[in-house]
């Protein structure tokens, strides 16, 4: 054979015969592999390994150990509920502070409500009896003599959200005034909103006058209905299942922020899940978990792509172990 005149391998196809067809590429697909090429690039680049706040829901399962005799595979991104209470006392300071720095969780749940004085403080229950042994309630009590009986524990909103920077999870506490609820949601609003925040704020309630007030107030906030113990906690009927998310879509919550003794009827949960509605599960300790089953179960203000990105990255730490082991 002779030598190939490289002109003519350029005009007539890569060994220079004038009857080679060259194959066509469009131009749009060739940017898609390119695309697609850079992000494996990335991925790769990144490596396997998964932020300290990503769980497995297998292991989620163990931790609090429920036995289903299924593995489910999926993502979970672990928060901080009440902060890192574990560590601290809940809602406090420091209990904030230290999930704000804590890489293993991903976002802070925290609770708020008014003082007798219009004061918003950070603090779940209704009295102080369990946490400081005082009947005293919230609402009936200045703060700064909650100040005193807490010894500084009981923090004000606006001395703690300037804190922190992860995304966060604000529960409204209902003390039974509609009224009053509402103006603590604006309230919360309008201060994350003057700091330019909003994307990383979900309101939930345990109330769905307080979900619906949001929806229909702040539509581009989302939001989750908090339940603790349900028909279907236990009872493994689909009905019973689907009536919950029934009311969290009639409520418009974004997130069902479930109890982990839930977590008993997580097949049906899964199987029935409808997409828009992600499951959040919490306990009494300071651990929340976002289930991701399929793209729309997101971390509040984190794009499609991020979350897909987060997808693929966990798929290859998978595969990743399984191929290790």
């Amino acid at each position: 054979m002779g030598t190939v005149d490289p002109i003519a391998a350029l005009e007539h196809g890569c060994d220079g015969r004038k009857d080679f067809v060259a194959p066509v590429v469009k131009p749009r697909r060739m940017l898609v592999r390119i695309a697609l090429a850079t992000l494996f690039v990335a991925l790769l680049a990144v490596g396997c390994a998964l932020p300290a706040h990503t769980r497995r829901l297998d292991t989620v399962l163990d931790q609090e150990a429920v036995y289903t005799g299924s593995q489910y595979g999926y993502r979970c991104t672990a928060g901080a509920h009440r902060g890192a209470s574990v560590e601290h006392r809940e809602n406090t300071r420091a209990a904030l502070q230290t999930a704000d720095a804590d890489p293993r969780y991903a976002f802070i749940e925290f609770d708020v409500q008014y003082a007798r004085d219009g004061k918003i403080v950070v603090y779940h229950d209704q009295r102080m009896l369990r946490l400081f042994g005082s009947l005293k309630a919230i609402a009936n009590t200045d703060f700064r003599e909650l100040e005193e009986i807490s010894h500084g524990e009981i923090a004000a909103y606006d001395e703690v959200i300037g804190r922190l920077k992860k995304k966060i999870n604000i529960e409204i506490k209902s003390q039974g005034d509609p009224g009053e609820d509402q103006r603590l949601v604006d309230a919360i609003v309008a201060d994350i909103a003057a700091r330019k925040r909003l994307k990383d704020l979900v309101i939930s309630s345990i109330s769905g006058e307080v979900i619906r007030y949001v929806k229909q107030k702040y539509p581009g906030i989302p939001t989750g209905q908090v339940f603790w113990l349900t028909p279907s906690t236990y009872l493994p009927f689909d009905g019973l299942t689907q009536k919950l998310y029934t009311e969290a879509a009639a409520n418009q919550a974004d997130y069902l922020m479930l109890h982990v003794a839930n977590l008993h009827n997580i097949d049906a949960l899964l199987r029935l899940k409808p997409k828009g509605r992600t499951i959040v599960f919490w306990d009494f300790d300071d651990t929340m978990y976002i289930v991701h089953k399929d793209l729309s179960d997101r971390l509040w203000g984190d794009s499609w792509l991020k979350a897909f990105l987060g997808m693929v990255r966990y798929r290859l730490a998978s595969w990743t172990t399984r191929t290790d082991s």
